[in-house]
């Protein structure tokens, strides 16, 4: 298949400048790169196409040649040009994508600045049960860094200038020869800057930025569930050189409720009931998150039994339908009697004692199992 026009694969026109064609580039490798879209091979190809031209229309040669022959005129010294410039073409290519993507020294002797993008944040955010099942809109403060006021970004005192740094003149980076190969890393004296500040500012300490506290609002939708996390895309730290904020995310943490325990979209409490309501049946009132219901307990209730009240739960963060709400019944024992209450149920046991078997089919059942259990 036929090779596209250099200019026309990175969006320029002809008479683009240098750093027109590296803005061009980088935009293409960044959204392009392999780490980007794996197994996507359409991606792929269109990073090796804006690599390809790149490589030719960022050498002054290789560009003069390709404008008066086309591709003939670049398709021979493509992999190695007058004085090793080849290799060096494709270093330079190399550093400026992976420099961008992973945060790694971009740029050579002609004093590209490093690019990164801000780390993401992490809030963790703490609400009631009540707000994780009908939404709620909260307030947060989070940290930011912004620009010294003081120094207006440079970093240097009032009335002075950032220098270029001596080691690397300003560009960031260092070669060093080894052997055949040529390695370029980042300058060991000014981190990549490429300048020194002789007469930092006193109130940024020369990092040019200041740390602040910023307030967001986040809108919490209902039925979020524990360790659920919601994105705010640029609130996380700002990026370096130009680069691209981080994003904030914002996890959610529920406080333990008195007397609900969540289970997903269920929900769960303990229902303690009278000797006398188990035994003849009533109707008593529970609790709900819309307020109180009324359950009819039927006569003969033994602990440990399960009434679910169905939609009564927690809406589906994800869609309109709801939970339920499952009530375990307890039965409580009476504490604190007085004698004519321990008189009535001591005459209440000697009448059922008489049908034992009857009246407590489970302790019979036990005794049974317990008697199989010795061989008795």
């Amino acid at each position: 298949m036929a090779k596209r026009d250099y200019y026309e694969v990175l969006g320029v026109n002809r008479d683009a400048s240098d750093d027109e064609i590296k803005k061009a580039y980088r935009k293409l490798a960044m959204k392009h790169h392999p780490d980007r879209n794996p197994d996507n091979k359409d991606s792929e190809d269109h990073f090796k196409e804006a690599k390809n031209a790149y490589e030719i229309l960022s050498d002054a040669q290789k560009r003069a040649a390709y404008d008066r022959y086309g591709h003939a005129g670049v398709d021979s010294s493509a992999g190695a040009g007058p004085g090793g410039q080849g290799f060096e073409g494709f270093a330079d290519a190399f550093s400026d994508i992976f420099g961008d993507i992973f945060g790694g020294a971009g740029g050579g002797g002609r004093g590209r600045s490093n690019v990164y993008r801000g780390a993401d944040l992490r809030y963790n955010l703490e609400i009631s049960l009540e707000e994780a099942a009908r939404g709620a809109d909260k307030t947060i403060r989070i940290p930011t860094v912004e620009e010294c006021e003081t120094c207006h970004g440079s970093g240097a005192k009032p009335g002075t200038q950032p220098k270029p740094c001596p080691t690397c003149g300003g560009a960031g980076q260092v070669r060093i020869q080894q052997g055949f190969f040529s390695i370029q890393q980042t300058c060991p004296k000014c981190h990549g800057t490429g300048r020194i500040i002789p007469d930092p500012c006193r109130d940024c300490g020369g990092a040019g930025r200041v740390k602040r506290q910023k307030t967001l609002e986040v809108k919490i939708p209902a039925g979020i569930d524990e360790g659920m996390r919601l994105r705010h895309a640029g609130h996380g730290e700002p990026g370096v050189n130009g680069g691209p904020p981080g994003d904030l995310y914002v996890e959610i943490h529920i406080r333990a409720h008195p007397v609900f325990q969540r289970d997903h979209d269920d929900l769960h409490c303990e229902m303690p009931i009278s000797i006398t309501t188990a035994a003849l049946g009533g109707e008593i009132e529970i609790p709900t998150l819309e307020g109180m219901a009324r359950l009819k307990i039927p006569a003969e209730t033994q602990s440990g039994k399960v009434f679910r009240l169905r939609g009564k739960g927690i809406r589906n963060v994800r869609s309109q339908g709801h939970g339920d709400l499952m009530c375990h019944v307890v039965v409580e024992t009476p504490v604190n009697l007085t004698e004519r209450q321990k008189e009535l149920l001591r005459e209440f046991e000697e009448v059922s004692s008489s049908d034992a078997d009857r009246h407590n089919p489970k302790a019979k059942s036990w005794m049974d199992k317990v008697k199989d259990f010795f061989g008795a």
